[in-house]
């Protein structure tokens, strides 16, 4: 028999995780591509009305402003996010100045502010409190990051900038923490592929987007799972050491998922 004393178990699944699973079925890929339609249109109107992804949060240490954040703000703010970043980046790696810590490391670590405040916000939010609008974002831009990560870390102009530097970081007079960082940026990109051939880019490139796609069903999956587990126990002395609050929350959301009391 079910028991109403039941306590959920939540894993914070964030980001596109690396796994292998079986392909789903084409019924499945066409629900997951009529249910981004009317999520692409509600994103441009959300853009045209003020995305606030779009500006820094007023909220102390720049908080996300929840109250204000719709599904329709994800897709579009993704889109102006990746783009703007690219056009960055772009600009750093054709820089004509010769390579210097502010116009190549520091400028990277400032490029990018929309798409990490989308993607700071999105990826908490499918991990902890998802949904199916959310499910289907996830779905579709799990594979455009990672193409967008790529035609970054494996830009050959801007890696050769990060590589300058490197060579030279002990001449540079910079300070320890400065030093470190660019030697975190080149470690990044060569674990990233940076040194890879061309042809040998293309196939990464390739791998790298479906283990996007599998990553993102895997981490739906699993989380789908835990959700519907529970820690099932037989008397309230087994609960001990939580509150009466705690045990009441935990005994109501097992009677919604369908649990009966130990009688």
């Amino acid at each position: 028999m079910k028991h109403s004393l039941a306590l959920a178990m939540v894993m914070v699944l964030a980001g596109s995780m690396s796994a292998c699973t079986d392909a789903t079925d084409t019924d499945a890929d066409a629900g997951k591509s009529r249910a981004t339609q009317p999520l692409a249109q509600a994103g441009a109107a959300a853009a045209e009305a003020g995305n606030p992804f779009f500006v820094e949060s007023p909220l102390p240490l720049h908080y996300p402003q929840f109250d204000k954040i719709k599904d329709g703000d994800f897709a579009p703010a993704f889109d102006r996010g990746m783009a703007d970043h690219l056009k960055e980046v772009t600009a750093i790696a054709d820089n004509d100045a010769a390579p210097s810590f502010d116009n190549t490391i520091l400028a990277l670590e400032k490029s990018g502010q929309i798409l990490h405040r989308t993607s700071t916000v999105f990826f908490n939010q499918v991990g902890v409190d998802t949904n199916d609008a959310r499910k289907a974002i996830q779905a579709e831009y799990a594979p455009k990051l990672a193409a967008h990560r790529d035609a970054v870390m494996l830009n050959p102009q801007l890696f050769a900038r990060i590589q300058t530097l490197y060579d030279t970081r002990n001449q540079l007079g910079l300070d320890a923490e400065s030093v470190r960082l660019i030697e975190r940026y080149h470690t990044d990109y060569v674990r990233a592929g940076a040194r890879l051939s061309d042809a040998d880019k293309t196939h990464l490139k390739e791998i790298n987007g479906t283990l996007a796609k599998l990553g993102a069903r895997f981490s739906q999956n699993v989380l789908a799972e835990v959700n519907d587990s529970a820690v099932v126990v037989d008397t309230k002395e087994q609960l001990a050491g939580l509150t009466d609050e705690q045990i009441g929350a935990a005994a109501e959301a097992a009677k919604r998922a369908g649990w009966t009391a130990n009688t």
